[in-house]
């Protein structure tokens, strides 16, 4: 009976995870997003008689939340940089989803390039366009 209750307790204990003490962090990332308010309207180079517009927002993500204000401290050179890619752009680019990802490239690299320059590192992992409208 007691080889029984031996062999259960290991067995059990075998299938319990470790608990982590209270002061131990999760090995996790734990990533942050930072979104340009208001959202970016702007022009673009329109094949039409009429000024082509597109307005979109943004959401930068890093990985370290620490990292969320050195975003909001450079927030008006990286709105400018979007918005000069943005009315750079042909009206065939803006509205095709192949030239939206391009845009979005486009936009991730030079606003990696930018804070680069300004902290010393590459702060944002991802880019995203939450809203893309165009007309």
């Amino acid at each position: 009976m007691k080889r029984i209750l031996t062999l259960l307790f290991f067995m059990l204990a075998g299938m319990l995870q470790p608990v982590m003490a209270a002061d131990e962090k999760p090995a996790e990332d734990t990533y942050a997003y930072y979104g340009f308010e208001p959202e970016i309207v702007t022009n673009y180079i329109s094949n039409r008689k009429k000024l082509g517009f597109v307005r979109i927002s943004v959401e930068l993500m890093v990985k370290d939340p620490q990292d969320l204000v050195a975003l909001q401290h450079h927030d008006p050179l990286l709105r400018a940089a979007i918005v000069e890619i943005l009315g750079n752009q042909p009206e065939d680019r803006v509205k095709s989803l192949t030239g939206r990802e391009e845009i979005r490239r486009e936009c991730y690299d030079t606003v990696n390039r930018l804070l680069e320059q300004e902290t010393g590192r590459a702060l944002v992992v991802n880019l995203l366009f939450t809203k893309y409208l165009y007309d």
